[in-house]
């Protein structure tokens, strides 16, 4: 039965089970194509009865010894190297492909590096990504494809350690946890430590082990750390990209376009960490009415060459995060705060957007050069406007062409009628121990408009500069709203009585009619809400489809080359197109465009969840000193078990449960969202204001909740001051279908 011979130990016992040998075990492993185990091997070799009993102690012979390991599903592999099928997680994903490592590994020496191919539709697989792969060996290498995508969620759980009777459980920091996980090994943790667990077992067996203690959760800086774990953002520069940011910072400028005799300043907030974009302006002298202006854009490209560490890493991160308390660059800050970034009085290498622009706003050329300028100043927005307010000041001679020229391109700009949202954004201020002192909602004024719109200008020009030269570009595609979502929108207007024609061309201005109509409105600011939700997400992409919401053919990221790597992209493609040099795009980046569009679309989705979630937390630790306080509230959703309200001038979404409305039956109207009470008719619905009591206010999870501020009652409770507003159809009525800050537009 057996094959070949063996001595010692493994040759007596099979002569007495009449087993095959170890090696021929593994010689027949393989040769399979597919995952193995104990039921194979034995079918395989003919083993029955005692022979498959005996065949189970030499299996586990042969896994002590580390001739087998156990995979997935208690299959059998060679020992030391990959089973079959593994779980894999993504560690790389750059121009070369996209590359992994088993998820756990026992062997001797590092973990095998393992080439990721994905057949078909593309999985748009991420760094930090989990997936069940099959595995095929071949040149002394590994290559996977991948078969499911697993949770993330799996792999870590980020909490704080608790105390349980005599045992310790973690409390998870994700507001969306349902359960919290017992820890089987806390290693150097502490209780009220902040910790990163990984799981294991299922159901009521599951249990954790601490891999990692982070710190006092409440410490100042630790909103910001949770997220960056929580999300896997790549967070600390290995010594490799570090030593080669310092060595290319070293490169000095090479031959360039001399422009320090012009007045570029920087216009940024006041709390800006870098400055990546500078501006000029001046009449044209040989045309009345035109306008000269000149984009100049840290020219990162000539310190960021393709295929280094440094480039790997940057793609990694794909953009820079930025939180209250500090920023996770793109690039060493050797690179993104010095030598790149335009501080004032010294020379920097710029890719500088030249620009013609008419008496009409229009653009009617662009030159692209590689230049050297010096800024005058790194001013903020507010300092810049109220310059040009008075019509005074150290730099009012620089501000006034660049307000009169920009007076041109906003012209240009409301012909075009680009979608106009604008959604108020949080501003959270810190004190000199990193505690919080304010949070407010960031004022914009037309010092701001002023600059996006350059920015904008610069950002049509490149595209459309490269699509001239034919080359590749990184396109900032939004598209139109699909039918679902805009039947889903005019299903929803149709409870305040707003017409909404589906058979029009849908254009921003169609929106934009619908906001100024209800401007006035208590209900305003759910109208834009809604408007906003029926909008498709803004990604990158090679192929152009346009911009939806700024109402432009061809628009690329161009300005922000330190903390965007789409931008980086879109600077290599135009150094290649207008041949202006070393640091252009090579030929692995361009067939790799595809890819590096989905993974920095999916690196900038993770980085707005990551300063979103850190700002919820920020405005709980803020509010849970005003626990037990009754709060003005607008309710900004409306469910079956309660409503979420948020506090005025402040967010953070807070739930208020059903149960705690009093005694009387509340039914929920799914169609028009609206809560009503069989007795009262009490109503609750989006974009209602009302007094509500906090009553907790979660800094770890972000969460809070709020309560009426008379607590539970029956009718004879006094109810909240309410704000009544249009709400639409009543419960029991015929029901109705269901149916940009800058940078990121």
């Amino acid at each position: 039965m057996g094959a070949g011979g063996g001595g010692g130990k493994w040759g007596m016992m099979a002569a007495m089970a009449d087993l095959p040998t170890p090696q021929a075990i593994l010689d027949w492993i393989k040769t399979q194509p597919a995952a193995v185990g104990k039921r194979e091997i034995a079918r395989a070799f003919g083993l029955h009865g005692a022979d498959k009993i005996a065949l189970k102690s030499l299996l586990k012979r042969m896994q002590d010894d580390g001739q087998l390991d156990l995979g997935p599903g208690r299959t059998l592999h060679k020992g030391g190297g990959l089973p079959k099928v593994t779980v894999l997680r993504i560690v790389d994903s750059s121009d070369a492909g996209l590359f992994a490592v088993p998820d756990r590994w026992d062997g001797a020496g590092p973990p095998p590096r393992v080439r990721v191919l994905e057949r078909g539709k593309r999985a748009v697989l991420a760094i930090g990504d989990r997936v069940l792969a099959r595995i095929e060996e071949a040149g002394g290498g590994y290559t996977g494809f991948p078969m499911k995508l697993l949770p993330k969620s799996a792999e870590f759980v980020l909490g704080i350690v608790r105390k349980d009777g005599l045992s310790h459980r973690l409390v998870p920091v994700d507001k969306k946890a349902r359960f919290d996980l017992a820890l089987s090994e806390l290693g150097d943790a502490q209780l009220g430590d902040l910790v990163l667990a990984e799981p294991h077992g299922r159901g009521s067996a599951m249990h954790g082990r601490v891999v990692e203690v982070l710190g006092d959760p409440f410490a100042p800086r630790a909103f910001s750390l949770i997220a960056i774990h929580a999300k896997g953002i790549p967070h600390v520069f290995s010594a490799e990209t570090l030593e080669e940011a310092d060595a290319n910072a070293e490169r000095g400028l090479g031959p360039r376009e001399d422009l320090r005799h012009l007045p570029f300043l920087t216009i940024d907030p006041a709390d800006a960490r870098d400055h990546d974009d500078a501006v000029w302006a001046a009449p044209d002298d040989e045309n009345p009415g035109y306008f000269n202006a000149i984009v100049a854009i840290a020219d990162v490209s000539w310190f960021v060459r393709p295929g280094g560490s440094l480039d790997r890493e940057a793609r990694a991160r794909g953009n820079s995060v930025y939180f209250p308390d500090r920023v996770v660059p793109m690039l060493p800050e050797r690179l993104s705060a010095d030598v790149c970034s335009l501080v004032a009085g010294e020379d920097r290498g710029v890719l500088a957007c030249h620009l013609h622009i008419d008496a009409q706003g229009k653009v009617l050329r662009q030159r692209f050069a590689r230049s050297v300028i010096r800024c005058t100043v790194n001013i903020a927005y507010e300092e810049a406007q109220a310059s040009h307010d008075a019509g005074s000041g150290e730099h009012f001679a620089t501000l006034k062409p660049l307000w009169e020229c920009w007076a041109l391109l906003k012209a240009a700009r409301d012909k075009r009628e680009p979608l106009a949202i604008n959604m108020p954004e949080r501003r959270v201020v810190l004190d000199e121990k990193g505690r919080i002192a304010s949070i407010a909602l960031r004022e914009t004024i037309p010092a701001n408009q002023l600059i996006e719109d350059f920015m904008i200008a610069a950002n049509v020009a490149a595209a459309k500069a490269l699509e001239a030269k034919k080359a590749a570009c990184m396109y900032r595609d939004h598209e139109s709203p699909s039918r679902e979502k805009l039947v889903a929108l005019k299903d929803w207007l149709e409870t305040f009585d707003i017409p909404f024609a589906l058979g029009q061309v849908i254009k921003p201005a169609t929106f934009n009619r619908i906001l100024t109509r209800t401007k006035d409105e208590d209900h305003a600011t759910q109208v834009m809400e809604q408007v906003l939700r029926s909008q498709t997400q803004a990604y990158y992409s090679p192929e152009n489809k346009g911009h939806f919401g700024l109402s432009l053919g061809s628009y690329a990221h161009f300005t922000s080359p330190i903390r965007r790597y789409a931008d980086l992209i879109v600077h290599r493609s135009l150094v290649s197109a207008w041949g202006l040099g070393e640091g252009g795009i090579d030929d692995a980046g361009q067939a790799a465009m595809g890819r590096t569009a989905e993974h920095v679309s999916l690196t900038e989705r993770r980085a707005m969840e990551a300063e979103r979630d850190t700002l919820d937390r920020y405005v709980a630790a803020y509010l849970s000193e005003k626990v037990g306080e009754v709060m003005r509230t607008r309710i900004t959703g409306v469910a079956k078990f309660g409503f979420f309200a948020q506090v005025d001038g402040l967010g953070g979404d807070g739930l208020v449960p059903v149960s705690t409305l009093g005694d009387e039956r509340f039914v929920y109207d799914e169609d028009a969202r609206v809560l009503e009470g069989i007795e009262t008719g009490t109503r609750y619905v989006a974009g209602q204001r009302l007094d509500l009591r906090l009553v907790e206010a979660n800094p770890i999870t972000g969460s809070l909740r709020f309560e009426l501020p008379f607590g539970e009652g029956g009718s004879e409770t006094p109810r909240p001051r309410v704000d009544r507003v249009r709400t639409g159809r009543r419960v029991g009525q015929s029901r109705v279908p269901r149916g940009i800050k800058r940078g990121r537009r």
